[in-house]
């Protein structure tokens, strides 16, 4: 299989980027499909990296609210992590 590497096409879920820098480049896409007279090919491009990081932050934020609503306090009024029991549904 040939190889091809293109920036828009890096399908490595593993390899993720923060939440922060997932945003910020997802700001950065928004902002240039608004400013700029881009081709429709490069427009398509740049919808289709937007969407993958809209996926990439909202796993993100699924994740953090899930880690939250684990929390519990403990008696002597310490946070603490429980483990998740996914057997309970």
């Amino acid at each position: 299989m040939p190889n091809h590497s293109k920036g828009a096409g890096q399908n490595s879920p593993a390899k993720n980027p923060p939440f922060e820098e997932a945003l910020q480049k997802l700001e950065a896409v928004v902002e240039a499909m608004e400013l700029d007279d881009l081709p429709l090919e490069t427009l398509l491009a740049k919808y289709e990296e937007g969407a993958k990081l809209v996926k990439i932050c909202q796993e993100k934020l699924a994740e953090a609210e899930l880690k939250i609503q684990q929390l519990e306090k403990t008696a002597g009024g310490e946070l603490k992590l429980k483990p998740l029991d996914l057997a309970e549904e």
